[in-house]
């Protein structure tokens, strides 16, 4: 009797996970990984029994952070990988596809200055994304909740913004196919054990075909860092993440959130603050602090002139981030390259 409990009870356990595992989007991934254009090998399907291990049972104490998408949890994998997975919200049919599409976009991408995914876990009541664990927080608390422990300085906030751009040169234009983010914000920019940046959060990114308009039923993004053009027609293009970037470029220039209602309100969006100064003479009012008392005066002009170049409301006239990371790439170079001439 007691076996027979037993294999009755094992049975109706397995016969869970699988609902889970259909539920949370299993046949859809599978149906992803089966097809020819997909080429998905490094990404592994975790136990749930692996993950519960990993974070001694999803305990308290293991929370690193919390969004809109789920809780994060830090976590040790048998093999001794630190970890962070995302229990993500109750996928339904509405954002189960987003759920998906993270697995798939983030399987295709290889670049050092973009999160990587180790694997997710499928057969949960509550499915699971298992990343590589970046361990110094993001972007936006060293912008933002200013630590006098480690302040940021201007060669790493130019050095950042170098690795960022990189990173998203590679989505748009070097990956097997164009990536497009949607959600560039100085939250998603993690940063690693030397303080490299780290793009994360994949959940509502698109890859594309060059025949596709990218036409949206309904916008994503975060106000501050939305693309007023993309708001206004829906039509999401590579340009709409250059708009973002050149807000937390703006952000990394002056130190000021990308909305604050302690601004007047003409100017409580960043990107129209930071414009009108530029266009009024007013740049070196708003520079943070540290940067103005660290920065070349001629690099920040270039980096600021670049960041209102992203930030124009006509989409067709801001640079593609190949061209953004060619100019901050030749910041440094270049006014070297001047100071020795000027020495000689």
């Amino acid at each position: 009797m007691w076996r027979l409990y037993k294999m009755k009870k094992k049975r109706n356990e397995i016969k869970l996970k699988k609902r889970f595992f259909k539920r949370n989007g299993g046949l859809l991934l599978q149906q992803q990984l089966s097809s020819s254009e997909h080429n998905i090998q490094h990404t592994k399907l975790f136990t749930s029994q692996e993950l519960e291990k990993a974070t001694d049972q999803f305990n308290e104490s293991r929370i690193l952070g919390k969004g809109g998408q789920g809780m994060v949890y830090k976590g040790m994998l048998t093999d001794g990988r630190i970890t962070a997975i995302k229990k993500c919200n109750i996928v339904d049919e509405g954002n189960l596809e987003q759920f998906i599409n993270e697995i798939i976009i983030l399987s295709h991408i290889n670049h050092r200055n973009v999160v990587k995914l180790v694997g997710c876990c499928l057969e949960t009541e509550i499915p699971l994304l298992v990343y590589e664990f970046i361990p110094n927080g993001t972007l936006s608390q060293y912008l933002h909740e200013e630590s006098e422990e480690f302040p940021l300085t201007w060669d790493m906030r130019l050095r950042i913004a170098k690795e960022v751009a990189g990173a998203l040169s590679y989505l748009h234009s070097a990956a097997s196919l164009p990536i497009y983010h949607r959600d560039i914000k100085s939250t998603n920019i993690l940063l690693d054990d030397k303080y490299r940046a780290k793009v994360a959060d994949f959940g509502t990114s698109r890859s594309v075909t060059i025949e596709q308009t990218h036409l949206t039923t309904i916008v994503y993004g975060t106000f501050g860092y939305l693309d007023p053009e993309y708001f206004q027609t829906s039509q999401f293009t590579e340009k709409s993440d250059v708009y973002s970037f050149g807000v937390v470029l703006a952000e990394l220039l002056t130190g000021e959130k990308p909305v604050s209602l302690v601004r007047i309100q003409q100017n409580r969006s960043l990107a129209t603050y930071f414009t009108l100064s530029m266009e009024e003479g007013f740049l070196f009012d708003i520079l943070d602090a540290r940067v103005k008392k660290e920065g070349d005066i001629q690099e920040i002009m270039v980096v600021a002139e670049l960041a209102k170049r992203c930030l124009e409301l006509n989409g067709k006239r801001r640079p593609t981030m190949r061209e953004v990371t060619k100019e901050l790439e030749g910041v440094r170079k270049t006014f070297n390259g001047q100071e020795n001439y000027e020495k000689v």
